[in-house]
């Protein structure tokens, strides 16, 4: 799996990230949770999602943060390029397309 960075809230250097796939999924990256497949990530990691994306499956702690549920990333090549620190991990989640009451055909 290839991965490209899109962003994290202290820029190139520091974590949680947000990457794309070539598989049309995202890799997030977040503090781990104790279940292998849920990570914490903060609310303001969103901002780096690409115009007409989000992330579906969403628990909002009460505390600026997230839970996030996905597949978890073993993919060797990805992890290399991710440099995740002990204390995280990632999961692989899909891309969903952000629909908004307001625009033609969102939700009523």
């Amino acid at each position: 799996m290839h991965v490209r960075f899109l962003g994290g809230p202290t820029g190139g250097q520091g974590s949680p990230r947000l990457y794309a796939t070539d598989r049309g999924t995202l890799a997030v990256q977040g503090w781990k949770t104790g279940h292998d497949n849920r990570i914490e990530i903060p609310h303001r990691l969103l901002v780096h999602t690409e115009p007409g994306t989000c992330l579906a499956g969403l628990q909002d702690t009460g505390h600026g943060t997230f839970l996030l549920s996905g597949a978890p990333i073993t993919d060797p090549e990805a992890l290399a390029l991710m440099r995740i620190p002990s204390h995280e991990t990632a999961v692989e989640v899909p891309i969903t397309e952000e629909v908004t009451p307001d625009a033609p055909g969102g939700r009523r």
